[in-house]
Formats: C-alpha cells, sequence, structure tokens
C-alpha cells in the first residue's frame, strides 16, 4: 500500500457516467475503471477488461487517408494500412499500444480507452450532482471490469467518498481477494455482487475463471458484514444459464442469506460494436436477445423461489 495520501491517489478509469439509476440507490454517478479478473463471454464493456489504456479504431469516423494523411506515418510498427475504400485498416496483433496514432487523429476514429484520474478529480466530478444524491438516496458507484482488480486507488476513493459523506456502492464480480473485498466493505453503503452459475465447470467455460472464489466471498461478505446491503445479480444469458435449474440454483445459494436482494439482468447485444473497434472477435455472435416472454417466465419463477423461505425478500428485475 502506498504513502500516498488517499486524494492524490490515481487510478484508470474508462468513463464517468452520471443520472444513472440502475447502479446503486438512487440517482448516482458511476466510476468505470479499467482491469477485469473475468472475461465473460457476452461482456458489455470489453474495454473494461485490460488494466492499460487501450486503442481502437471505429472506421465510420475515419475521414480517409487522400482527406487526412495523419496517422499512417507515424506508427512505428506498420499497423496502420488503407483499405479499397481509401480508409486505414489497423491490424491489432501487430499493434504495440503506443497510441501515438491517436494524439493526431482530428476525428477521434483513432480513439483511446483510458485515462489517468486521482481520487480528489475523480470525486469533484460526482459531487457536482450532490443535490441529486441527497434528494433520491444517491452516490458514487464503482464499475468496470473489476473494480477492486485497481485495489489502492478504489479502496482510496471509497475511503475519501465516505469521508465527504457519500454514499457508496460497488459493482463487483467478486473474483477478487477476499482481503480486498473486506477492507471494500467497510466503506460501502451497497454492495452489487454478480452471481452467473452455480455450475463450476459451466462457469469457467463462458467466464474464463471458476465460480469457487466468487461464491465463497459472497458468504464472508454477509458473515462479516451481515447489515450491508447486498444485491445479487445474474445475467440472462442464452444458452448458459437461461433456464429455471440454473436460476432456481442461484436463488437456492442465496435466498437464506439476511438482507439479500436478487435481480435478473436480460441479456443484451449492445456491446458487441466495442469488440470489432477493438480488433476482437465477438465471443457470442449470433446469439439472439432473450424473448420477453422467457425472461418474464424466469423472473416469475426466481420471484416465487426467493419467497418460499418463507421471509420478505426483495426482488428487483431489470432487463437491460
Amino acid at each position: 500500500m502506498s504513502n500516498t495520501p488517499d486524494k492524490l491517489k490515481k487510478g484508470i478509469v474508462f468513463n464517468i457516467q452520471k443520472f444513472s439509476v440502475h447502479d446503486g440507490p438512487g440517482i448516482r454517478t458511476i466510476i468505470f475503471l479499467k482491469g477485469c479478473s473475468l472475461q465473460c463471454a457476452w461482456c458489455s464493456n470489453p474495454e473494461s477488461q485490460w488494466l492499460a489504456k487501450q486503442l481502437a479504431y471505429n472506421p465510420n469516423k475515419c475521414l480517409t487517408e487522400k482527406a487526412c494523411k495523419h496517422c499512417r506515418d507515424v506508427c512505428p510498427h506498420q499497423a496502420l494500412s488503407v483499405g479499397d475504400d481509401g480508409k486505414i485498416l489497423w491490424d491489432a496483433s501487430t499493434c504495440d499500444q503506443c497510441l501515438i496514432c491517436a494524439d493526431v487523429c482530428p476525428t477521434h476514429a483513432l480513439n483511446v480507452y483510458g485515462y489517468e484520474i486521482s481520487v480528489d478529480d475523480a470525486l469533484k466530478r460526482v459531487e457536482e450532482d450532490e443535490a441529486f444524491y441527497s434528494r433520491s438516496g444517491g452516490g458514487v458507484t464503482l464499475s468496470g471490469g473489476e473494480p477492486l482488480i485497481q485495489a489502492d486507488f478504489s479502496l482510496a476513493l471509497l475511503r475519501e467518498a465516505r469521508k465527504r459523506r457519500i454514499d457508496t456502492c460497488i459493482e463487483t464480480c467478486g473474483s477478487v481477494p477476499w482481503e480486498v473485498l473486506e477492507q471494500a466493505g467497510r466503506y460501502l453503503n451497497s454492495v452489487y455482487y454478480d452471481i452467473k452459475s452455480m455450475d463450476k465447470t459451466h462457469h469457467t467455460k463462458y467466464v474464463g475463471a471458476s465460480n469457487e472464489l466468487i461464491l465463497d466471498n459472497l458468504v464472508k461478505l454477509k458473515q462479516t458484514y451481515p447489515d450491508l446491503l447486498v444485491r445479487v445479480r445474474t445475467p440472462v444469458i442464452p444458452g448458459f444459464n437461461d433456464s429455471k435449474g440454473a436460476i432456481g440454483d442461484i436463488v437456492d445459494f442465496v435466498r437464506e442469506m439476511p438482507n439479500i436482494e436478487y435481480e435478473l439482468l436480460a441479456y443484451h447485444r449492445m456491446g458487441s460494436p466495442k469488440y470489432g473497434y477493438l480488433g476482437w472477435e465477438y465471443p457470442l455472435e449470433g446469439t439472439e436477445n432473450l424473448s420477453d416472454k422467457k425472461f418474464d417466465e424466469l423472473r416469475r419463477f426466481a420471484d416465487s423461489r426467493m419467497k418460499q423461505n418463507g421471509e420478505t425478500q426483495r426482488l428487483k428485475v431489470v432487463g437491460e
């Protein structure tokens, strides 16, 4: 851990989004941090997966080499060429992420995901909307990626936010060292915690890692902070967990825990264009969105199963 004061510590974020109403109580500002411990096949923020700054290319914004001629000559690895339509072609496999070309691109067709920011500067952005938080019970939410990958920065953000009396929430996949999650819990008002599947093999295939640490960490989190509000969320993905069996197993795991909410999120493809911008293939290409009928059926099933323990459990279902 660094001796740098919390408000001066720096991290890499790729977006600060205001006026969110789906990522924590009330109206919130979300700080999206770079870096993730998982590689979910359906990830809607693929630009979050790398911890470092990252080049992206949107050919729709390219002026063509004839009209511009800024980027090709500055690339030291000849990762840029010209297509038949006159627009730049970017070879991501040759690129070394020096990011020089993005500095000279006038239209930001070549763009960088990620920038460095201090805790103080990030929270100044949050505090711009302080009036909305007090009226709605909102505050700041750390998201990603997995925000606790940048543990030193995220913990400093949470500590400093609490000093400034800002309500704090985090969106986490839970695949982080327990010691980091335990420290974060000291400064959190609420947690949004993803559980995608109880099937270890299936989880590893679609997510790139086992679910054991994730499940163990949730149990420890509720044992250590029983009064901390935790909303468990499950993205419902066709072919992965879009069955009553898969959803029922998750509900059975969480429903006896104290102070738990459960939320279903419907699969969508809104993040898929960003894979192309990064020079990647979308892993679930050809997968259709979940039908409203099936999603509603799973929502009603989860609602009924959550109530089988005889206690009042809150269930919110959001389809993105």
